[in-house]
Order: structure tokens, then C-alpha cells, then sequence
């Protein structure tokens, strides 16, 4: 059985002034079919430590900042937990030595670095997807698409999603477990735990007192 490793880069181009939800689910879809691997897994990782990837359903409506209503959602549910940056000092970082350090790559000015509140997100809903490749087609259910998320709206910024996606180009076999049998996790009572209760009759009477046990 082949096993093949194969890797593509996407770049995007983030708009700044308010978190960016890129829609990257065409790209992934053509680089699993590129790739020539039937059956195997894909890693969609952000290369930023400001920026998040989330599988998640198309909300379809947009409003007027251009996001999908489920990604405000989610934007305004982070936003509680954790502040948008607006006001110097309002968190610890940046401190002076990371402001210079700011200034040493060239970042455009000191502000740039006031993205905290970005760091702080991706920290809290992670950089990275993996995902299930069968028979060649990206198990992704009925409704999910991929997204990118840049959570840091100081500046625009080019942004890359790194993919890596490995398996085999063969088929497997039977993948079912058991047979397919279903595992019903419901709680399953003894006939003990089950058993009659004297109590009882004193609740019934309480309600009916034609009752007789």
C-alpha cells in the first residue's frame, strides 16, 4: 500500500479594521483532489499565531460588515471573553521590549502590536483542522465549510494556511466498526434500580385518593 505525503500553501489577504472569516473550503477540496490520495486525512494549520481555522456551517446571510451572521456570532460571543484592543495599555502585552521588537522587523508603527486581543482568541479556539479524507472525497458532512479566521483587525496583512495532507492513494477496506452497529450510550438501569418503592403509593394517593395499590 502507497503511503504519500503532499503539501500546498494558500495565501490570503486579510482586510484589517475588523476580524477577517476567510472561506477557504473550494481550495482544500481542489488540493485533496490534487493530491491523488484516496484515503487518508488532511491538516489545515494557520501559520500566524493571531489567526484560528474552524470547521463550521455556512450561515448564508451576510450583513453589512460582510460576515456571515453565524460568524458574528461567534465574534460577539469572543468579544465578552475577550475585549477588542481600544486603548493603550488595556492589556499587558505589548510591553516597550516587544513594541522595539516591533520596530526591528519593520512593522509599520507601534500600534501594530496592539493586537492582544487577537493572540488571546487564537490561543483560546486554536490554529489547526484535521480532517478525514474517504475514497478520495473530504468527509465533511452535508454542511460544513472550512474557515480561516484572522482575529487581528489593527492592519491589514497577507496571512498562510498551510496544508498537509497524508494517506494512502489505494483503497481500504470495510471501515465500518462492528458491522456498523449502533452504540447507544443511553444509561441502562438495573431492574434493582428500577424496583417499586412504597413511596410511591403515598405520592399516587396524595393525587388521586381513589387510589388503591
Amino acid at each position: 500500500m502507497e503511503f504519500k505525503v503532499f503539501q500546498k500553501e494558500i495565501e490570503l489577504q486579510s482586510r484589517g479594521w475588523i476580524p477577517t472569516f476567510h472561506d477557504i473550503k473550494k481550495e482544500i477540496l481542489e488540493i485533496v483532489a490534487a493530491s491523488g490520495v484516496q484515503n487518508g486525512t488532511v491538516s489545515v494549520v494557520s501559520h500566524h499565531t493571531t489567526c484560528s481555522v474552524m470547521v463550521q456551517e455556512c450561515s448564508h446571510d451576510i450583513d453589512s460588515f460582510d460576515l456571515e451572521f453565524l460568524q458574528h456570532d461567534l465574534l460577539d460571543i469572543m468579544r465578552k471573553m475577550i475585549p477588542d484592543f481600544a486603548e493603550e495599555h488595556q492589556y499587558r502585552h505589548p510591553g516597550p521590549i516587544h513594541a522595539q521588537f516591533g520596530r526591528y522587523v519593520n512593522e509599520p508603527g507601534d500600534y501594530s502590536s496592539m493586537n492582544t486581543d487577537g493572540h488571546l482568541r487564537s490561543v483560546f479556539f486554536g490554529r489547526s483542522e484535521t480532517l478525514t479524507i474517504k475514497d478520495g472525497n473530504l468527509d465533511l458532512g452535508q454542511f460544513a465549510h472550512i474557515y480561516f479566521i484572522d482575529w487581528d483587525h489593527v492592519i491589514a496583512r497577507r496571512r498562510q494556511v498551510n496544508v498537509t495532507i497524508m494517506g494512502t492513494t489505494e483503497a481500504v477496506e470495510d471501515r465500518k466498526f462492528n458491522g456498523g452497529e449502533v452504540i447507544n450510550t443511553r444509561r441502562k438501569f438495573t431492574e434493582e434500580e428500577k424496583a417499586y418503592d412504597v413511596h410511591y403509593d403515598l405520592q399516587l394517593n396524595a393525587r388521586d385518593p381513589e387510589f388503591k395499590a
